[in-house]
């Protein structure tokens, strides 16, 4: 088994998440009790308990999902024995997971990375006015055509593509009433079908380059480390190990879309056969099956999952 261990991004929190990881493990409470001290606020109260509105706020989500995802090498590493760069080949995360990714590698500190997190989510929240910015998938259509669509689209406001999730499922950002009209051309252009997504914000569009701004002071600020294991970026689908390009491309991060099939791609190009995804949800499981048939995915988020894949690996 050649593995690579991807952590997910917003979208896949919920009420509840972590609490059974934190009532079997004293390694993962530790991690909890980090990032809230790190935060100064209950985080993981909110995580166990909700509500929900206010889990799915992005500064709540954000650090909130990290924790989750480092509770779970905790847990591999302190109570299984099982050292993340001695088995595995990349981290990678989707958006949010990235900075996962990097914590979990050794590049950040897992306060560094909430706190960074907890800004990160309340600046894009500012960047754009709730309402007047919005994200819609686009199924059935490829990235090029998916282009085209959001380039005619913007000729009524900022309209671009965010996230290339898997083949046939594109999604893009922008202006409100340029990302309705995306919708409506996609149709005509032979989508199977279009979804408004409920986000509070148009993440991954120029129109975050305000919350750009923020992170690249922030960012300038912050020390990372060279990961242990090679990072995936979200930016460039390839390696990074340089901190100095990481920095450089956890600023970009918030504008550019986040190439995630040409991510799984380049992992299994470079003979990776296993996907672990570590933390809340399975989004990013479904996603490697739809992208390369030939992996296999793992998901690492509840107690019984550990000696499954301890056995494995």
């Amino acid at each position: 088994m050649k593995c690579a261990f991807v952590f997910p991004g917003q979208g896949s929190q919920a009420v509840g998440m972590g609490r059974d990881l934190a009532e079997a493990f004293p390694a993962a409470r530790l991690v909890f009790e980090e990032a809230d001290d790190a935060l100064g606020q209950k985080l993981s109260r909110l995580m166990f308990e909700g509500p929900d509105e206010e889990l799915r706020l992005t500064e709540n989500a954000q650090p909130a999902l990290m924790a989750v995802s480092m509770a779970v090498v905790a847990i591999l590493e302190q109570e299984c024995n099982v050292r993340l760069a001695d088995k595995a080949a990349f981290v990678a995360g989707h958006s949010l997971g990235e900075y996962s990714a990097l914590a979990a590698s050794g590049a950040l500190r897992l306060a560094d990375a909430a706190r960074l997190l907890k800004l990160r989510g309340q600046a894009m929240q500012k960047a754009v006015p709730v309402g007047e910015g919005a994200m819609a998938a686009l199924l059935g259509l490829e990235l090029d055509a998916a282009r085209n669509v959001a380039a005619e689209a913007s000729a009524v406001g900022v309209c671009n593509c965010a996230n290339d999730n898997a083949p046939g499922q594109i999604v893009v950002s922008g202006a409100k009433a340029a990302v309705e009209k995306a919708v409506a051309i996609a149709a005509e252009r032979g989508a199977k079908r279009s979804i408004m997504l409920p986000v509070s914000a148009p993440f991954h569009c120029a129109l975050m380059q305000p919350a750009a701004d923020v992170m690249e002071e922030a960012l300038a600020a912050a020390a990372i480390e060279a990961p242990l294991v090679p990072l995936v970026a979200n930016v460039t689908a390839d390696r990074v190990e340089d901190p100095e390009k990481i920095r450089r491309l956890l600023v970009e991060q918030v504008t550019a879309m986040v190439r995630w099939r040409e991510s799984v791609l380049y992992m299994r190009q470079q003979e990776v056969d296993t996907l672990v995804e570590a933390g809340a949800g399975k989004v990013l499981s479904g996603l490697t099956r739809r992208i390369a048939r030939e992996m296999t995915a793992k998901s690492l988020q509840s107690p019984a999952d550990f000696d499954d894949f301890v056995k494995q690996i």
